[in-house]
């Protein structure tokens, strides 16, 4: 038996720490959590499962741990909020599967609120997303908007992933740092912004100029579609202007987290907000 499979020592606030953990067993599918409609939202990983603790607007339900986890965060002197209950690595891989990187640090959570655009300063920039349905981008879009300053991001209700799980893992803890704003009609949603004074930018590959050939202002809402269908017809009529990305090589489109990255880069410069 190897010294992590013990039964660990290690207690927090009175948590029980055992062998199997009651109600700790694989989680549900997808399918059977939207049904439920008032499932916990799922966070793994350091970075992910530490800025959530640090968010007071996040409510954290139930914290799990392996010793070595609990031992970082004590030694960081990170609060855990609630009690955790000490688990061994096993049993997390058990939860999410065998392929998810979670060092040691599982927790279940209430979704963030979502705000309303009328809410949202009218300056910098945000995010809006046309039915991107693949967690990983939205993760790595999330992670870059964060690291722009991005005020928020715009999203449809249905056709767009939860966040939770795989989503929030490869934002890497940007969920807290970017409010998420969850739209039922993304036409009418950017219809408003245009009322607010939104620039609203499409991007397109088939877009009428180059981004770097029109001038850019804030606010700014820079609008991204699904890699293969890009922005529906009706989004493309009601952004204020649709533009693509020139790029020198041979391959003339790119991920959509790496064209989100890009256009972020460049609207941050134009803006002068790099400073």
């Amino acid at each position: 038996m190897s010294e992590r499979d013990r039964k660990p020592p290690f207690r927090r606030g009175g948590a029980k720490s055992s062998g199997k953990s009651r109600g700790f067993g694989r989680q549900r599918p997808a399918w059977e959590r939207d049904s439920a409609g008032d499932g916990p939202v799922i966070l793994y990983g350091w970075h992910t499962v530490t800025l959530a603790l640090a968010n007071p607007k996040r409510r954290i339900r139930k914290l799990y741990l392996t010793e070595n986890a609990a031992r970082r965060l004590a030694d960081e002197q990170i609060e855990t909020r609630v009690a955790p209950e000490i688990v061994r690595p096993s049993q997390i891989d058990q939860r999410l599967g065998p392929d998810a990187v979670h060092q040691g640090l599982l927790a279940e959570a209430d979704p963030l609120p979502s705000p309303d655009i009328d809410t949202l300063a009218a300056e910098g920039m945000i995010l809006v997303l046309d039915q991107i349905t693949d967690p990983h981008n939205v993760g790595a879009i999330l992670r870059s908007a964060a690291a722009f300053a991005v005020k928020a991001i715009v999203t449809t209700a249905r056709h767009s992933p939860e966040a939770t799980g795989v989503l929030a893992k490869s934002a890497s803890g940007a969920l807290e740092l970017v409010p998420l704003i969850t739209v039922q009609n993304l036409a009418r949603a950017l219809t408003r912004l245009n009322e607010r004074g939104f620039q609203t930018v499409g991007l397109d590959s088939a877009g009428q100029s180059d981004i770097a050939a029109i001038e850019l202002r804030q606010p700014l809402a820079l609008v991204l579609g699904a890699e293969g269908k890009g922005l529906r017809q009706l989004t493309r009529e009601t952004c204020s202007v649709v533009v693509r990305l020139d790029m020198p090589g041979e391959i003339k489109s790119l991920n959509v987290s790496n064209a989100a990255v890009l256009a972020l880069y460049v609207g941050a410069s134009r803006l002068g907000l790099m400073s």
